[in-house]
């Protein structure tokens, strides 16, 4: 450790007052020229203090005794440390400036297009309220609701706080510590018995951010916070779509309840119907076990989609922070799907990996460590601490704050670590690992985001086929239906091409609903994939002061 040079007790009741704030513009000065990139750490060493020496000397000689005492201070700093600092700042690397974290310099090759894009708008939309195009109310209120209120919600909220909590911790590190004491002390002895001594006053100490490390540990902690807001975004996307497909999800159930429980009751009246047919004699008993088979395998699908509407009703209660149950005499009435065109601009790959929020944290997550990067190396470094006092002393409570008793102090340490075993290494190294991880991470997001478009594309173009397909088939299921009933009566056709035609316009409407789900579904997903469903917040530091 380098040696401590202090001034203190009477010798300094004189001390010039403008000395501190002198050394401290200094130290600014200084310090704005460590943030250029062109450091030279011996030349740094013979600046400063040929720098501070003109600050030292620059004070009225009328002041002797404060400024013989800050001369030789300086002398001994001149003498003792320009050598020194020399050796020990040429053998630390000079720190590099911040790379390219741009989405060119990523490594990902992202492609000029979208490979499924044919036949969708390559504008760039608008999809900061994209359920609204849905045009249902219900829906809205439900994410509405959601977004102010839900568990993930909250959470998000909370880390933000978090977040900026940490970043005014951080800066607080760029002011100086001021206290305050009080002491009374007692030492025995003596013809009279001992005596008390009564001290009072502050005391301060201002750690010279001269490397940048409180910089960069402020940056880390914008880039933190930077990167929690984006989070917070990236909950709101995910929160409104899966509210959006829980929904969906539902209504879609209900109408293949409704489905169902209409075609169970056409198949009791068929049954009936070949009841009375079989006791005319017109049909055998063949006929009527087989209506009831018909009827009876209708009626099973019942309760497993009722049991599945059920469970998706509790999913949206609880995105909600709901019991269980509670939106229940709200969402049981029956509704149809909403209703949305199915063809949406999507822009092209650049500008959805820099629309989504969890894009855009995980670059900032990146950015965080790599400026962790940049302060671990600055502990390398010495440091300079100032300190200093001003107070009171006296043997009596009554004579604090007489001109005699005033006390003053100023300190400046300047501290560098020759040797500890290969902890500072260690540190260092230990946050390369974690920037690697970070930019793991990074790559990965830019890669899962490009899937995600790619695979709701794909989703929605076959929701689309199946949908047009299946309302073919519910088309001629309905007409089959309709002549198989028609030649039954006439004695053309058997029972058993009637039963046929039945479970086919069951099963046809059933997927029908199923496939009209599903594209709304996949629509839901593209919309969450190109970073759909949030709003910009204000999530930026403010400009904190930086005194160095």
């Amino acid at each position: 450790m380098m040696p401590d040079f202090q001034v203190s007790g009477d010798g300094c009741r004189n001390f010039p007052v403008p000395f501190f704030a002198a050394l401290c513009q200094t130290w600014r000065n200084i310090d704005k020229h460590m943030n250029t990139n062109d450091f030279s750490p011996t030349a740094f060493s013979i600046s400063y203090f040929a720098t501070l020496h003109g600050t030292l000397s620059s004070f009225p000689n009328r002041m002797s005794l404060a400024h013989t005492l800050v001369r030789r201070i300086a002398h001994r700093i001149r003498t003792c440390s320009v050598l020194a600092a020399t050796v020990i700042f040429s053998a630390c690397a000079p720190l590099a400036s911040m790379p390219d974290l741009s989405l060119r310099a990523s490594g990902v090759e992202v492609p000029e297009k979208w490979r499924l894009y044919a036949g969708v708008a390559t504008e760039i939309p608008d999809l900061t309220h994209w359920w609204a195009r849905f045009g249902d109310t219900e829906l809205d209120a439900l994410i509405g609701r959601g977004l102010l209120n839900a568990p993930d919600m909250r959470l998000a909220h909370a880390r933000l706080r978090q977040a900026r909590a940490n970043r005014e911790l951080a800066a607080s590190a760029y002011y100086p510590t001021v206290g305050a004491s009080v002491r009374a002390s007692r030492n025995p002895g003596g013809d009279e018995g001992g005596r008390t001594l009564y001290n009072a006053g502050f005391d301060a100490s201002w750690e010279v951010d001269i490397f940048g490390r409180t910089r960069h540990e402020v940056a880390a902690a914008d880039a933190d916070l930077a990167a929690s807001g984006a989070r917070l975004e990236a909950a709101r996307v995910t929160l409104a779509a899966e509210i959006a497909r829980d929904y969906v999800h539902y209504r879609g159930l209900q109408m293949r309840l409704a489905i169902a429980t209409k075609n169970a009751q056409s198949q009791e009246d068929t049954l009936e119907i070949t009841r009375w047919r079989a006791a005319a004699g017109l049909v055998t008993e063949l006929d009527v076990e087989q209506a009831r088979g018909q009827l009876a395998q209708t009626r099973a699908t019942l309760p497993a989609l009722e049991n599945e509407r059920i469970a998706s009703l509790h999913r949206l209660d609880v995105l909600l922070g709901l019991t269980p149950g509670s939106l229940a005499p709200e969402l049981d009435p029956p509704a149809d799907l909403p209703q949305t065109s199915l063809q949406i601009a999507i822009g092209i790959p650049a500008d959805t990996l820099a629309h989504r929020p969890d894009v855009r944290a995980a670059r900032e997550t990146l950015r965080a460590e790599r400026e962790r990067v940049y302060a671990r190396g600055a502990e390398r470094f010495p440091n300079l601490t100032l300190s200093g006092s001003f107070g009171w002393q006296a043997l009596s409570a009554a004579a604090l704050g007489d001109g005699d008793s005033i006390v003053r102090s100023l300190a400046a340490t300047l501290a560098a670590t020759l040797f500890d075993g290969g902890r500072l290494q260690s540190r260092i190294d230990l946050q390369d690992a974690v920037q690697e991880q970070a930019w793991v991470a990074y790559e990965q997001s830019l890669l899962s985001a490009l899937m995600e478009v790619e695979n709701a594309l794909s989703a929605l173009a076959a929701g689309q086929r199946r949908t047009s397909s299946y309302a073919e088939a519910v088309e001629a299921a309905q007409n089959a239906a309709t002549l198989s009933g028609q030649m039954y009566q006439a004695g053309l056709i058997d029972f058993q091409q009637v039963l046929e035609s039945q479970r086919a316009l069951f099963f046809a409407e059933d997927n029908l609903i199923a496939a009209k789900s599903d594209a709304l579904t996949a629509l839901i997903a593209l919309y969450k994939a190109l970073g759909g469903g949030w709003e910009s917040t204000t999530t930026h530091p403010s400009n904190a002061p930086n005194p160095s």
